[in-house]
């Protein structure tokens, strides 16, 4: 099966799972895999389709059908102004909040401003006139394709009606041959769940709310961005579920907080003898792979996501979303939480030993040591790429404090300037954990004019002349580019600008230097200077005395 067939197979299976019975067709080249998929499912008493040589007709057709059903209706098309032609019967839609599930056909990226035929821009054609709209991307013959156009159909058609009914736009970019040639195997099962749609939308309504399974063996996941913390991890504390909380995600408190699930999940044989029943996720997870992969795992994984526009899953795993959820308290032995917990000391323990026989200043002591150190009341912000990760490998449950990081796009850019606005709103002391790129790369924030208000911040620089984070990626193993292109090693004197902009200034030579070096009151800059290479041999050190803690409490 070559790709076109397949991801037009996939799109029409799964849009008939979520409960498409109407599909309206407008004839075309592009659109080949499409049409042959829809008929094939008329063939098989699937639908009902309905073909129309005008396009313009045809979505008004789909309009009709869908206005009087109340359910979302297919409208496919070819490239080219075909696809345009949909346009007013979109903007109907829109205006009248009717449901409609838009998919255009499209030629692939290369064929683009070319002058190719019956090719013109089709990216968010329709504008401000849907709910959402998304390239699907040319398809490839690779694991992972099926899990995401399912996920991705049925997120279309779920946003097509929640929270409020309209039109939504996939656009689709085949490449040929687009027609069955049979020459090709499928290098993964194409097939769905036959219980139904691969991710089911629950919109709120008055008095509704989903219930999670009643399960011993469930985990609660939390993440950048989440709200209810709170009442979500008593929920999971009662039900008996260990809490896995990326510090951002300000859940890492409290008995049932887990501080080394990283390192937990990284062993196969926890990892096989802890596979959840449910897995529940608040914001936006991802900073541990790990963590992710259990994600995969889960019988049942409900991401619970105020905004249905935007819900986060990040590896297309989530079986229910859901505006708000409940979490049953189940009676039972805690033989779970105990086998979860039991693993996490120990790892955690192995960590800290190893931390603590390294000589000098290490970044991920650093981040131990600040947040454990910090007073009540905190808020600490942290860049989003080294910091945050190292503080999710050895930050241990506390309360009090608040963890803060643009983890939305994760980008490196603004976030002296993040920190000091973030010291400005909070009421409490304020600290923030960066990487001397990220410093450098806003150096323009400590510029603060004499009549303007100077925030009660520490900034902590972690130096390693360069990019740190590379040094633990596959890039590291590139040992001749790696400095050049990766690494990106600087000669700027952090005390010098730290001056040049009036800052008070301290260097952090020894791990027990630390609470004095943070001390104080008003912007200041702490720099502690680490080694790249050193650092990725101590993660490597971390990770393997953890996972032996963890082996041994298994065996």
């Amino acid at each position: 099966m070559n790709p076109a067939t397949a991801l037009a197979a996939v799109l029409v299976d799964e849009l008939l799972r979520c409960g498409m019975t109407d599909a309206v067709l407008a004839p075309g080249s592009r659109s080949a895999p499409l049409a042959l998929a829809l008929h094939a499912a008329e063939e098989a008493g699937r639908l009902r389709l309905h073909v129309r040589i005008d396009e313009r007709s045809a979505s008004f057709l789909g309009l009709g059908l869908a206005k009087r059903s109340g359910r979302p209706v297919a409208l496919v098309c070819t490239s080219g102004t075909a696809a345009a032609n949909f346009h007013p019967a979109v903007v109907e839609a829109h205006e009248s909040g009717v449901p409609l599930v838009v998919v255009t056909a499209d030629r692939p990226p290369e064929l683009r401003d070319t002058g190719a035929n019956q090719t013109i821009d089709q990216v968010k054609l329709y504008g401000t006139a849907v709910r959402w709209s998304t390239e699907v991307g040319v398809p490839e013959n690779r694991p992972g394709m099926v899990a995401y156009w399912r996920s991705l159909v049925s997120r279309a058609w779920g946003l097509a009606q929640a929270p409020a009914a309209g039109p939504v736009h996939l656009n689709a970019a085949f490449r040929e041959p687009l027609i069955p040639d049979g020459d090709e195997s499928w290098c993964e099962p194409l097939d769905g769940d036959a219980t139904g749609a691969w991710t089911k939308v629950r919109a709120a309504t008055p008095g509704s709310v989903l219930h999670v399974p009643p399960t011993r063996r469930g985990v609660l996941v939390v993440g950048d961005g989440a709200s209810n913390v709170k009442r979500y991890v008593a929920a999971a504390s009662m039900a008996g579920w260990p809490v896995l909380a990326e510090p951002n995600g300000n859940a890492r408190y409290g008995d049932h907080a887990l501080s080394s699930h990283h390192f937990l999940l990284g062993v196969g044989e926890f990892v096989e003898r802890h596979r959840p029943e449910v897995v529940v996720t608040l914001g936006k997870p991802g900073l541990s792979r790990p963590l992710l992969s259990l994600l995969r795992r889960a019988e049942e994984h409900i991401v619970l996501s105020p905004d249905l526009a935007r819900w986060p899953d990040p590896v297309r795993s989530a079986t229910q979303v859901a505006q708000e959820v409940e979490i049953p308290v189940v009676s039972g032995d805690d033989a779970w939480l105990k086998s979860w917990r039991t693993a996490d000391l120990a790892a955690a323990a192995a960590v800290d030993e190893v931390l603590d026989a390294a000589p000098g200043v290490s970044e991920p002591r650093l981040a131990r040591d600040l947040v454990a150190g910090l007073p009540g009341g905190s808020l600490l912000f942290t860049a989003a790429s080294m910091p945050i990760r190292d503080l999710d490998q050895v930050m241990r449950p506390r309360r009090g404090i608040r963890v803060m990081a643009n983890r939305g796009a994760s980008g490196i850019d603004g976030l002296v300037s993040t920190a000091i606005g973030a010291a400005l709103a909070h009421s409490g002391r304020s600290y923030a954990l960066l990487g001397d790129l990220a410093f450098l790369h806003d150096q323009n924030g400590l510029i603060i004019g004499p009549r303007d208000e100077r925030p009660d911040l520490a900034i902590v620089v972690v130096n390693n002349q360069g990019g740190g984070i590379f040094s633990l990626l596959p890039q590291a193993a590139l040992a001749g580019p790696f400095e050049r292109v990766f690494g990106t090693p600087h000669q700027v004197d952090l005390a010098g600008v730290a001056a040049a902009h009036g800052v008070p200034y301290r260097r952090l030579d020894a791990p027990g230097d630390l609470p004095k070096a943070i001390a104080g009151e008003g912007l200041r800059i702490v720099e502690a200077r680490t080694d790249r290479e050193a650092n990725a041999a101590l993660h490597g050190e971390m990770r393997k005395a953890a996972h032996a803690a963890v082996r041994a409490v298994l065996s």
